[in-house]
């Protein structure tokens, strides 16, 4: 759903997805995957797309590594304040926006004659509120996000609300939790597609095996929770319903189980627990057991995955070093025709492994850190 200068909507708009930089490729691939039409990367960012609001509940439904949905409503011209003032009175907001639910707004400036955000949001939040009638409230969970860029006004809403990471399942996590979002392109750039089994020996809340399964398992990651788009005037539920049913009627029972291992009692605890929550705990095992005591499941090969501590935030990096010989020594006495995954922000600890890795992916941004995936071939 584009717009003209004065508001009016057209059919279809740009539908942008989110993505931690460095797996903009990754997530393109899952985004053509689930047929969604014609992805392109936006570098360092995310990718774009161009749909209606199903495609919109959709995206938000069934992509794993997206990290939010946004739409572009609308763009215009704005030299000065008083200009976005008044285009932003003509701008369509029934469209889009209910009168009876709050709604907050940023703005962001660059390279334009209106340069102060704070001046540009209120602008745009008294449009809203009088032409409209919506409250406007900083704690509001509805986004309008207004960009006003080279003078061009673009806004958009954000239809996800909490972060699609959030799946509503973990209520339970570690020190260091990855994001399911980024375990979800991790297990996919080491060529998982959910048919072979997948293993953590540092499982921590246990990501990496919960995502494993519900991949396996064909179940859309955000089907047990809400999102901000069911809040906006064209949300229509009854069609949303049919989509979300048509999405949990593709869902299987592998004949698979994904493990995972953690020395602490406590994480153990908390995997299972997460795994009930997603409704994957028959596919799921977790066990209390140190690295030195992890053996090859009954089986064919698959892949071992793990987000190990890095030094930086969690144990001695010296201490480090030992741990990570260890995982190495294992996985090559044991793990022959496995793959092996690790993501680090430390390129010694990896070698430290000994493992045949191939060339590392690139930075990725995490709790803070960039991170790499290492990833070796089959093990011999």
């Amino acid at each position: 759903m584009t717009s003209d200068g004065m508001g009016r909507m057209e059919t279809g708009f740009e539908i942008f997805l989110s993505v931690a930089p460095g797996l903009e490729t990754a997530l393109r691939d899952e985004v053509a995957e689930a047929s969604f039409a014609s992805p392109r990367v936006v570098p360092g960012s995310g990718v774009a797309i161009t749909g209606g609001w199903p495609e919109v509940w959709r995206a938000n439904l069934v992509l794993r590594g997206a990290a939010r949905v946004l739409v572009r409503v609308g763009a215009f011209r704005a030299m000065h304040l008083a200009q976005l003032d008044k285009r932003a009175r003509k701008f369509d907001w029934a469209a889009v926006l209910r009168p009876d639910v709050p709604v907050r707004v940023e703005a962001t400036c660059r390279k334009s004659r209106i340069y102060h955000d704070r001046a540009a949001a209120q602008r745009v939040e008294r449009a809203i509120a009088e032409t409209l009638g919506a409250p406007i409230s900083p704690k509001a969970e509805l986004r309008v996000m207004v960009r006003i860029e080279d003078d061009l006004c673009t806004i958009s809403l954000d239809t996800s609300g909490e972060p699609l990471h959030r799946r509503g399942h973990k209520a339970a996590v570690g020190k260091a939790p990855m994001r399911e979002t980024l375990a979800a392109l991790f297990l996919r750039q080491c060529g998982f597609t959910g048919t072979e089994p997948v293993i953590d020996p540092m499982c921590g809340s246990g990501t990496f095996p919960i995502e494993a399964a519900e991949i396996a398992a064909h179940l859309p990651p955000g089907r047990d929770r809400e999102f901000a788009f069911m809040q906006f005037a064209a949300f229509d539920a009854g069609a949303y319903a049919d989509l979300r049913g048509a999405a949990l009627a593709t869902a299987t029972t592998p004949d698979i189980v994904f493990h995972g291992y953690d020395r602490d009692a406590g994480a153990v605890q908390n995997a299972r627990a997460n795994a009930e929550r997603a409704g994957v705990g028959a596919l799921t095992a977790f066990e209390q057991q140190p690295i030195a005591e992890l053996k090859r499941p009954d089986g064919p090969p698959g892949l071992v995955i793990v987000n190990p501590p890095y030094g930086a935030r969690i144990g001695n990096k010296k201490l480090l070093y030992a741990l990570h010989a260890t995982l190495g020594q294992v996985l090559r006495e044991r793990f022959s025709g496995w793959r092996v995954g690790i993501i680090t922000s430390e390129g010694g600890l990896a070698r430290a492994t000994d493992l045949p890795f191939l060339p590392p992916g690139p930075p990725v941004a995490h709790g803070g850190l960039k991170v790499r995936l290492y990833q070796t071939g089959p093990l011999d």
